[in-house]
């Protein structure tokens, strides 16, 4: 009778979930057989936390744009991403009675607008399929070739004939992805780039009275300018200084000049469909009895808080302001993390060459992308890479 191999994965986030659909699904050309091990008592939290607002789960935009979103990694990812493709992770979705659709923005969602339903439906596939799931299940590393987790009180030994590691990075730590695996891999020979937050707020040295007032307002319909970038949306004003998409999609550059330089300059423009120009000759024809608050109020059509904030930090024109960055927020408040495993230290099939038989994916590698559908659709097919090289299928 021939021996069943068997494939460990640890982290049942939507990259370990991913790669154990794949393998099991291939179970009966390759005979495989999976078990899933995640140390917290239920799956897939950070995606379901992602889930509260909307899932997210790619985007529509044409691919060679869509592929520069992941900035110095977007060559490296360009093969993957072209291999299980926007496309493909639609209609994955779809098969799971997601009903995605694209938003305005350019983003597509499921349906229900939540990952509930999804993650639902995903895991009684996986459990047709035979996949075995192992909760509170606490990676440890290695005794010899067995992976050692910590189960309770009890010690767990599994010697599996590959692995695949799908821990994460180290953003929401009380989601299950805190970067702990680090040191494990390190005394394997794993280059690993520091952690960094990303898609992360900067903190701003606004006056007491605007913190006061104007903590938790929105500056909505904004465009946002830095290192000759521009980007419109929206951002929320807290009292350590701003936060929001518009500012996500900057934030490693803004992280990387605050790193070199102790402070990083961002203009806000308050109507970016409005030239200098145009709200300039607005406020000319407004009254000249008003307040000038009154004037930008009535002519530029802007809210109290975007009027404070001219008064606070005062731009380039009427309509824009600069607003002074001097450091990113920390890794627990931030949407995902950058560094992680060295691209160096994998094949081009996401095997870890100090490690034959292991193989890493989705957050826990050295890339970085935007909020906006980036984050998923680059770890489900970085998994989707790795499980084909497991199969061969």
């Amino acid at each position: 009778m021939t021996n069943i191999p068997t494939l460990a994965i640890i982290g049942a986030g939507p990259a370990g979930l991913m790669a154990a659909e794949r393998v099991s699904a291939a179970a009966n050309a390759a005979g495989w057989r999976v078990d899933l091990y995640d140390r917290m008592p239920s799956v897939a939290r950070k995606f379901l936390m992602a889930g509260r607002g909307g899932l997210n789960l790619t985007h529509s935009e044409p691919f060679d744009r869509f592929v520069t979103r992941y900035g110095k990694r977007a060559q490296v990812l360009r093969p993957v991403l072209e291999a299980f493709s926007t496309r493909d992770l639609r209609a994955w979705a779809d098969g799971l009675a997601a009903d995605t659709f694209v938003g305005t923005s350019g983003r597509v969602f499921p349906k229900a607008m939540k990952a509930s339903p999804l993650l639902r439906a995903w895991l009684r596939r996986l459990e047709a399929q035979g996949v075995r799931l192992h909760t509170r299940h606490d990676w440890r590393g290695w005794e010899g070739d067995a992976l050692v987790f910590a189960h309770g009180d009890d010690t767990v030994r599994v010697t599996p004939d590959a692995t695949l590691l799908a821990l994460g990075g180290a953003s929401w730590p009380k989601l299950g992805a805190d970067g702990g695996w680090v040191d494990l891999l390190k005394a394997r020979g794993v280059e690993v780039a520091p952690f960094q937050p990303a898609n992360v707020g900067f903190h701003v040295g606004w006056s007491g009275l605007f913190a006061d007032k104007f903590a938790g307002e929105a500056l909505k319909n904004i465009a946002v300018k830095f290192g000759g970038r521009e980007v419109k949306g929206e951002l929320m004003l807290t009292r350590a200084g701003l936060e929001g998409g518009a500012i996500y999609a900057l934030s490693a550059a803004l992280r990387d000049a605050i790193h070199k330089d102790g402070h990083a300059d961002l203009v806000i423009d308050l109507r970016p469909d409005l030239t200098a120009d145009q709200a300039i000759n607005k406020l000319k024809r407004a009254s000249p009895k008003d307040s000038q608050s009154n004037r930008l109020r009535k002519a530029l059509n802007l809210s109290p808080a975007a009027i404070a904030l001219i008064h606070e930090k005062p731009g380039p024109d009427l309509k824009s302001v600069t607003v002074r960055l001097t450091a990113a927020q920390g890794l627990d408040r931030a949407i995902s993390s950058a560094g992680g495993i060295r691209f160096e230290s994998l094949t081009p099939d996401f095997e870890l060459k100090a490690l034959p038989g292991v193989y890493a994916v989705g957050e826990m590698l050295d890339w970085e992308a935007p909020t906006g559908g980036y984050l998923l659709q680059a770890c489900f097919s970085t998994a989707v890479a790795a499980s084909r090289a497991i199969t061969g299928k």
